[in-house]
């Protein structure tokens, strides 16, 4: 499957905002805050391009996938599924991004960044509901109970996850108990509880064209 590769920060250049994809080391050296508020490339600093309505829709769902590291076809699907739910799109859309088991991980703390997660995710390190899971698009759902495996307790990132524990805020629909390396879901995220920085609209104006 194909994946991005390259540098983390050029993404976050070409959206000109932080995207956070290193998680906490995006808050020190970050371009964008040495003055490189603009495109990655050679011709980056001298490229004007007209804002027009479609590149800023375009630009929203890029940024939206980006966050949350998902491909082109895979974010269809997921406008595609939101758009058949009952309610707003936008907010079905970001919904269900956030249920994927890897935000999940990653908005409980367990990992640093999305990428972590899913590679955490892949590696098998985790269960729901006593089953192995190692699909990060996996989709959890209220009363799901996700654990670190037993064998997989004593690694960098959960014993960071345990020494760190409530340095970073967590939505309430979630509630990470660290020293038990466990995750209770207690519903699912509501917009008002998503602190992704996305003009939702804005990619619903995108696909609705």
């Amino acid at each position: 499957m194909a994946r991005y590769t390259g540098p983390d920060c050029k993404r976050c250049r070409r959206e000109k905002t932080k995207l956070f994809l290193k998680g906490s080391k995006c808050i020190t050296n970050c371009p964008l805050e040495k003055h490189k508020n603009y495109p990655p490339g050679m011709h980056g600093q001298a490229r004007r391009t007209k804002e027009s309505e479609y590149l800023l829709q375009m630009r929203e769902k890029q940024k939206c996938a980006r966050i949350y590291g998902v491909l082109e076809k895979q974010f269809r699907n997921y406008f595609a599924e939101a758009s058949r739910l009952s309610g707003k799109t936008g907010d079905n859309l970001l919904t269900l991004l956030e249920r994927r088991l890897d935000n999940t991980v990653y908005r409980a703390g367990f990992a640093s960044s999305r990428d972590q997660a899913r590679q955490l995710v892949r590696h098998g390190h985790f269960t729901v509901n006593g089953q192995k899971v190692n699909i990060p698009s996996y989709r959890v759902s209220p009363s799901d109970i996700i654990e670190v495996k037993a064998s997989s307790r004593e690694l960098t990132p959960f014993l960071a996850a345990i020494n760190d524990a409530g340095m970073r805020e967590t939505p309430a629909w979630l509630e990470p108990i660290p020293t038990q390396l466990r995750i209770l879901v207690h519903s699912n995220p509501e917009r008002g509880a998503i602190d992704t920085d996305v003009a939702e609209q804005l990619i619903v104006e995108l696909y609705s064209k």
